[in-house]
């Protein structure tokens, strides 16, 4: 039998019991589409991350305050309401890091901010007048918060487009506005131009002042009666650089702590990358989960093509007798049911990749929710759905392949 007589007899045996053969194929078709649809969500995840990650400044790095580790000690890696970076610190850096191109201190806090009626609860942020160029911000009217402004503590106020629509309306002109921070008043002298993102990093829904009035009129200083701030950001001069900045820092800051082991620094220094790996760590993480909870589909409709070869089997018990009696050999009986096994995993499986990128289109349209379909996950699930047909379809062939051609036709 050649090749093309053996895949015309195949379809021809699945095609007798359509019913049979499709209900066969519904536990791949959804496995294979749900595989494609949660790794396209993972991907998509990943990539915009990455993006906002990116966007929020260009070969920047982190510092970040933290309470001292040691035995008996918790730790608060950086991000919470650890308060041991200090102005002090931020000076020594922008002054002794000779690799930085610019230094930008940072305190955040969620406030509810009011304006002529209406309220919003956002992100306020203390910097100075290095933030556009550290976190690759620009202004699309107005202007940014000056270093003579810092020095005055004037109480000015520069918004992202989102805060902006939440308080005065879509797109209205806010300049020369005024908004209530905390019960203090703010002159707003800026807007932003939109930037996208969401979560941790937007800076589309943020409101700048100067670092020097959150300081004094919002958050007050630590317990050492020092003005602290949330992080310090650096850009360096060059992506190339930026591992010897990063030493530089951890360096000095060691220094200026008096932590002689490392181990047991009160900050985090991170730059971008390490960021990405982080965040990437995380979506794959959350990627492989999903992915493995729709692969459990996938072993149930490799159970429901075994358990359909084996019926075939015995349903085709006389014809397989009688094929054996005209000199069809072993092989040729097991490949005969292999090759039907592989074809049904195939159309499937094609099937499968149709609904799984039908699904990804659907939840980025409907949901919001950003996919990315790869080249690399069709095809392994693709490869999947042939070996599901290769594995589960061994049993059922060889036992073909083994009946007694003298029993078989002999078999009612």
């Amino acid at each position: 039998m050649n090749t093309s007589d053996l895949f015309e007899e195949s379809y021809s045996a699945l095609a007798v019991n359509k019913v049979r053969t499709s209900l066969t194929m519904l536990g791949i078709i959804i496995g294979i589409g749900s595989v494609i649809a949660m790794v396209a969500m993972g991907q998509g995840a990943q990539s915009t991350i990455a993006a906002n990650i990116a966007s929020i400044g260009s070969n920047l790095i982190i510092v970040s305050p933290g309470a001292q580790r040691g035995p008996g000690v918790t730790v608060s890696a950086g991000l919470g309401s650890a308060q041991s970076l200090t102005m002090d610190d931020e000076q020594a850096i922008s002054t002794q890091v000779t690799l930085a191109k610019a230094v930008d201190p940072e305190l955040s806090r969620r406030y509810q901010v009011t304006a002529k009626g209406t309220n919003t609860n956002t992100q306020v942020v203390g910097t100075n007048e290095n933030y556009p160029e550290v976190r690759n911000l620009s202004i699309d009217s107005g202007s940014f918060i000056t270093a003579q402004q810092v020095q005055d503590l004037a109480k000015v106020a520069v918004l992202g487009p989102t805060t902006r629509d939440d308080l005065f309306g879509q797109g209205a002109s806010a300049i020369g506005q005024t908004i209530r921070i905390n019960q203090i008043e703010f002159k707003v002298i800026g807007i932003t131009v939109s930037k996208g993102g969401s979560g941790f990093f937007n800076q589309d829904d943020t409101i700048f002042i100067p670092i020097s009035v959150a300081q004094h009129y919002l958050a007050g200083p630590n317990a050492d009666g020092q003005p602290y701030v949330s992080s310090v950001a650096i850009s360096a001069q060059s992506a190339d650089v930026m591992s010897a900045v990063q030493q530089q820092v951890t360096d000095l800051l060691l220094q200026r702590h008096k932590i002689s082991n490392p181990a047991l620094a009160d900050f985090t220094v991170q730059n971008q990358a390490d960021i990405v790996s982080a965040a990437s760590s995380v979506t794959n993480t959350f990627t492989m989960l999903l992915a493995s909870i729709a692969g459990i589909s996938l072993l149930v409709g490799g159970i429901g093509i075994m358990n359909m070869m084996l019926t075939t089997v015995t349903e085709r018990t006389r014809e397989i007798g009688l094929r054996k009696a005209i000199g069809a050999k072993r092989g040729d009986i097991s490949f005969q049911f292999l090759t039907e096994a592989v074809l049904l995993t195939f159309l499937g499986g094609g099937i499968g990749i149709g609904l799984g990128w039908v699904l990804a289109v659907l939840l980025s349209k409907f949901a919001g929710i950003t996919t990315q379909i790869s080249s690399s996950s069709v095809i392994l699930a693709f490869g999947v759905s042939v070996a599901i047909g290769l594995i589960f379809g061994y049993y059922p062939a060889r036992r073909a392949s083994k009946l007694n051609p003298i029993e078989a036709l002999r078999f009612e």
